[in-house]
């Protein structure tokens, strides 16, 4: 990866401007153009370097509520169930780990009504064998900034909260 690419992956990361041409910003701090930055960028969501660009916000300054859900899956039945749990579009991220409860999803929503109701769906799907509801109540940390272009791609910064 050549200086330019990384710095741009870093200050995308963290500094991303908030304006109305921020593509034309980023090429201004970088010696490019507009149209650079944007292929640059799309090349690196293409190559699985970029997931995805957009604000983080907090579930409950936006008044909803959030949690996360505990699933011990059928093994066999992973993919499936994993299917299930991404229909909802309150789901924001699903995992799937090495552990007894292999299935790990994060809910949101305005209200805790729905939260209740998707998670009696999903428990009611005969592959699922165990569920555990992990309501949200205190952040002690949101983001991870990876540092790109030295020899350790290792989290090198993160943003830490606590609100109460």
């Amino acid at each position: 990866m050549n200086p330019v690419d990384s710095k741009l992956l870093n200050i995308i990361q963290k500094e991303f401007p908030l304006s109305s041409r921020p593509y034309q910003e980023l090429g201004n701090r970088l010696g490019l153009k507009e149209e650079e930055v944007i292929k640059k960028i799309t090349a690196f969501k293409e190559q699985g370097l970029v997931r995805r660009i957009g604000g983080v916000f907090d579930p409950r300054g936006l008044g909803y509520r959030s949690t996360l859900v505990a699933l011990e899956v059928i093994p066999e039945k992973l993919e499936e169930v994993a299917h299930q749990v991404n229909s909802f579009s309150e789901v924001t991220h699903n995992y799937q780990r090495d552990h007894r409860f292999n299935l790990w999803f994060t809910l949101i929503s305005p209200g805790e009504d729905r939260i209740k109701e998707i998670i009696q769906i999903i428990g009611k799907n005969p592959s699922v064998v165990n569920l555990m509801n992990l309501p949200f109540l205190k952040l002690f940390k949101i983001g991870t900034y990876f540092e790109v272009g030295t020899k350790t791609a290792e989290a090198v910064h993160t943003q830490h909260l606590d609100r109460n």
